[in-house]
């Protein structure tokens, strides 16, 4: 037996052509996924009844002062009926020294 290498060996180089084939089809692949997911924004007519972010902001920051107004201010809710609105910690002790009664 001889050991001749010569009938057995693979080429040392790949071609390249083939190898900017492969890469060009990477890069294909990756543009084609990242059009297919990748979202784009698209300008959007103003629609009536709809408001901007900045609209929303201004309301809910006036709602929330008003919130806060009422759950830290004494009130009345029904005056012929005589129900009052309490601030949240002055409720607060009075359920407790209610239930400490009992």
């Amino acid at each position: 037996m001889s050991d001749s290498s010569s009938n057995f060996s693979f080429p040392h180089r790949t071609p390249v052509f083939t190898t900017v084939l492969v890469l060009a089809c990477f890069a294909l692949f990756g543009w084609l996924a990242r059009k297919a997911y990748v979202a784009y924004a698209v300008p959007v007519d103003r629609v009536e009844g709809v408001l901007s972010p900045a609209d929303r902001a201004a309301r809910l920051a006036e709602l929330r002062t008003k919130e806060h107004a009422a759950a830290t201010t004494y009130g009345w809710v029904d005056q012929p009926a005589g129900i009052v609105r309490l601030p949240l910690d002055r409720a607060m002790e009075l359920t407790v020294q209610e239930h400490a009664k009992k």
